[in-house]
């Protein structure tokens, strides 16, 4: 007989209003809108309810899509996070000192514990040990015995007798040499939490509920009734401050979904910037240490700092940039940015085994990923059956620290590119620039930039502030480009291979982040007397639309916006229909929410219009094919998370197509990560898939 599960389900029309009562503002949306089923949420939840969980709260986009609490449970409730509060408390709080200068990851802890500093074994331990559990500090625990019955220091530790902090520094032995292997340390923490607070003495605020306060909770909006740390408990250890950051916290789940948007978002809330994004990424990616011992029922994950991180795609059904914070009875805060998806869930043990992390992959995790994964918008291709890529050790990177790159090749086979938000090839120019020119020579394995100096088509200003070419184009000689972040675009040419630049009209409606067509050398191959452009419908190259739109002009007309007409439909044969009427403009591609920036390119090995669109700047994108410029698209790829990072953008370069029909080059760009980045002009091969052809 299933048991009765009585709790509170909170719709978005009246969690809308519960939330206009209450501090934060919190957004709300249907689970529909972002590809999610109500129905799979609602069975799901009833499944978690009988294996004792008490809350759950599902956030896509910044916006709650489900949100469901058992009785006597909610949306405000404190909620014990036991060791989730490694993440919450003590990586928040690590983060502060970090973001502050006060402390390194590579310091020996002994730096700030002066009772280490004359020990073998614990002056070798450094802060980055201790945040991974790769210390060798023994934890407190021994053989399922209750914590209040364990004998010794161990005891000693949970009765907090005279007090954890002590006992952790003087009274926990060292059992392996420092950062040679893993082994859980609660001790390990609460010696953390004496470091951090140490290098906190002369800051504003010196300790961790403080700097928690300060810096986190209240900028982010979390009241103060919504959180509590170290066991509500601060004990005063020589001179220091501290509250305990290994567990003793309670957060309501709005809370805890706070943080994780926080670092989702890299350390970014509101437009106003809390933390550095490369901190906050290093806080949240592999921090090279040793990985505990996996088993089919303990697949444990690797380690940040104070984060459980999928690495190396440990649970296989999870997207790699996928970071938790996880407490005893599966307490946990799962954040994947890749889909936008933040889950909270609360309650007691999911099952009576001893399998703690295959209960949260198996239960949690990867019922709320499949849930949350975006299915292609069309079918599967007849012609490319997939594409792969070269290993990630194959990317060639130059240019490092300029992104964006939409290119063409011109008719001197030169290929003309531009960069943003950067200083391009080396011998870099003299400052970074918005918008900037380069021509490049040679194969994706070997080739040379050297960059274009141009006074009337160099931009400065950083982001959405300065101008930034999204596309690029040469025709019978002329090199045409289309800059984004001009209100809404910006149509520009250069008669002397981007030297010299003459500015012409504006797409001021949709057209937000327009890209040319690319067909052979010069434009050769096209398929008639026409150019095309595709962009995302909407105003914004930083905001993801519903669909792409289209426009197309006559060759020897680019430069009048009058010349111009728009994809209106497909009449009842297949064939296109145009519109002068901008306003009458009709989607020439469809996926909701996935359409942001754009590229596309004609393979005349594979006869098929190949289009590029990127879903978001976090690693989602597709690569879509069709015989026609306006489709009937197939999907030819497509991926919610490519694996290396945020990106900017994705190029399909007409020059580096072939020399067999399956062989093709991408060009991309994206971000700082903390061991490689690929903020660059980075190429990669592709390889498509044609079956027997």
């Amino acid at each position: 007989m299933t048991r009765q599960i009585v709790g509170i389900l909170l719709f978005s029309s009246a969690a809308a209003s519960m939330a206009a009562a209450t501090t934060p503002q919190w957004l709300h949306d249907t689970p529909e809108r972002y590809g999610m089923s109500r129905a799979a949420l609602d069975a799901w939840r009833t499944k978690l309810a009988e294996q004792k969980t008490t809350t759950l709260l599902v956030m896509r986009h910044d916006k709650i899509v489900y949100e469901w609490y058992a009785e006597g449970q909610t949306p405000a409730k404190k909620q014990g996070t036991a060791s989730l509060a490694k993440a919450l408390v003590g990586g928040s709080s690590l983060m502060i000192a970090l973001q502050d200068g006060r402390i390194s990851v590579d310091d020996p802890a002994s730096k700030y514990i002066p009772a280490w500093r004359n020990d073998p074994q614990k002056s070798r331990i450094s802060i980055r040990q201790l945040a991974t559990h790769t210390s060798g500090i023994e934890d407190a625990e021994q053989d399922g015995i209750n914590h209040m019955k364990l004998p010794g220091w161990k005891g000693d530790f949970w009765k907090r007798t005279p007090d954890p902090f002590s006992v952790a520094i003087h009274d926990a032995p060292v059992i392996f040499p420092p950062g040679t292997s893993y082994a859980y340390s609660n001790p390990g923490m609460a010696a953390l939490a004496y470091a951090v607070i140490a290098s906190l003495k002369s800051a504003p605020q010196t300790d961790i509920h403080a700097a928690l306060k300060a810096r986190i909770c209240d900028p982010l909006g979390i009241p103060d009734d919504e959180w509590s740390t170290g066991y509500n408990q601060a004990y005063t250890v020589d001179g220091l401050r501290l509250y305990a950051n290994w567990g003793g916290a309670a957060f309501s789940p709005r809370a805890a979904a706070r943080i994780g948007q926080l670092m989702m978002h890299g350390g970014e809330w509101q437009g106003k910037r809390l933390f550095n994004k490369l901190l906050v990424d290093r806080m949240i990616a592999y921090a090279g240490m040793p990985i505990a011992k996996r088993t089919p029922e303990a697949p444990s994950p690797a380690s940040g700092l104070c984060w459980w991180i999928n690495l190396d795609g440990v649970w296989p059904h999870v997207p790699r940039d996928a970071f938790v914070g996880a407490g005893a009875q599966q307490q946990l805060l799962l954040v994947v940015p890749s889909l936008d998806l933040i889950v909270v869930r609360n309650g007691g043990a999911l099952s009576s085994h001893n399998t703690f992390w295959r209960d949260a992959v198996e239960q949690v995790f990867n019922p709320a990923v499949e849930m949350a994964r975006s299915r292609p918008p069309y079918p599967r291709s007849s012609v490319i059956h997939g594409i792969s890529f070269a290993p990630e050790t194959a990317i060639v990177r130059k240019a490092i620290d300029s992104d964006n790159w939409p290119i063409t090749w011109g008719d001197d086979d030169a290929q003309y590119t531009s960069y943003g938000d950067g200083e391009g090839f080396e011998p870099v120019v003299d400052h970074k620039l918005s918008l900037g020119f380069a021509k490049i020579f040679g194969q994706p394995d070997a080739f040379k930039g050297i960059d274009i100096r141009s006074s009337t088509g160099e931009r400065i200003g950083d982001g959405p502030k300065g101008a930034k070419a999204s596309g690029m184009l040469m025709v019978n000689g002329t090199l045409y480009m289309l800059a984004r972040n001009t209100g809404n675009a910006q149509l520009a040419w250069s008669e002397d291979h981007g030297c010299t630049w003459h500015w012409g009209f504006r797409f001021t409606t949709s057209f937000g982040s327009p890209a040319f067509l690319n067909f052979g050398r010069n434009y050769a191959g096209a398929r008639d007397k026409f150019v095309y452009v595709y962009s995302q419908d909407g105003a914004s190259a930083y905001e993801s639309s519903d669909r792409l739109i289209m426009a197309r002009v006559p060759v020897d007309r680019i430069r009048d916006l009058h010349s111009y007409e728009y994809f209106e439909k497909l009449d009842s044969s297949g064939k296109s229909r145009w519109t002068r009427d901008i306003h009458a403009r009709g989607a020439v591609f469809e996926f909701p929410g996935h359409c942001q920036r754009v590229d596309a390119v004609y393979n005349p090995l594979v006869k098929r219009y190949l289009l590029a669109d990127a879903y978001n700047q976090r690693g989602g994108w597709g690569t879509f094919d069709a015989p026609e410029p306006w489709g009937p698209w197939t999907t030819a790829f497509h991926t919610d998370y490519w694996g290396l990072g945020g990106m900017h953008g994705y190029r399909l370069p007409s020059k580096w197509i072939g020399p067999y029909a399956k062989d093709m080059a991408l060009v991309f760009s994206g971000v700082k990560l903390p061991q490689t980045t690929y903020d660059a002009f980075c190429a990669r091969h592709m390889t498509l898939d044609l079956g027997s052809q």
